[in-house]
């Protein structure tokens, strides 16, 4: 006999059944938001709307700037441009965000962004089209910089940078005040650069 309770109760125990309680399913796991892995799961459309698939960067070094046309921050441009000419051929590039976010500073078409930059700036880094980069209708990229990267927070202002190295990884943020030629983005640029 008492083998044979033994041998109930092993069972009971195995199945997770308890006498007298309901059987209530067991809980639901949480939903999380997917993770993105990294800037290459981007696909962009360039200042033209062609899609461009952020992938084709891989095994470069980027900055990733919002910009605007009509900001105090605008003259950044230049900076840019030299910044881009400068370390271009080490496997550098400057990739333009046009955003409207910040006090209307961008309140054009991309052909007229386009247009303003060629024309006021000669700049020839790679212009995408104008997208949110912050409120409700944030681009998923900007998400990804915002909430998931290493230096969360929401993008202040125009002109904010992120570079990202040869692997796709943001490994630094610059505030919208920090010029381009800055001794500490320089620095950053070169030492990221320097990384094969």
């Amino acid at each position: 006999m008492l083998t044979r309770l033994i041998a109930i109760s092993t069972l009971v125990m195995s199945s997770g059944f308890v006498f007298g309680l309901p059987d209530v399913p067991a809980a639901e796991e949480p939903l999380v938001a997917s993770k993105t892995a990294s800037l290459y799961d981007f696909t962009m459309d360039d200042i033209d709307g062609k899609p461009v698939n952020l992938k084709e960067y891989h095994g470069k070094v980027l900055l990733v700037v919002n910009t605007a046309s009509m900001c105090g921050n605008t003259p950044q441009y230049t900076d840019l441009e030299t910044l881009y000419e400068q370390y271009h051929e080490q496997g550098f590039e400057v990739l333009a965000f046009p955003a409207n976010n910040f006090g209307q500073q961008e309140p054009g078409s991309n052909a007229e962004i386009k247009g303003f930059c060629l024309t006021k700036y000669s700049v020839t880094f790679p212009l995408f089209s104008k997208i949110s980069v912050k409120g409700s209708d944030k681009h998923p990229l900007y998400q990804y910089l915002t909430e998931q990267s290493p230096f969360p927070g929401e993008v202040e202002w125009n002109f904010q940078k992120y570079l990202i190295d040869r692997s796709g990884n943001v490994v630094d943020r610059f505030h919208h005040r920090t010029k381009p030629l800055a001794p500490e983005v320089v620095k950053e640029v070169e030492r990221v650069l320097a990384q094969k």
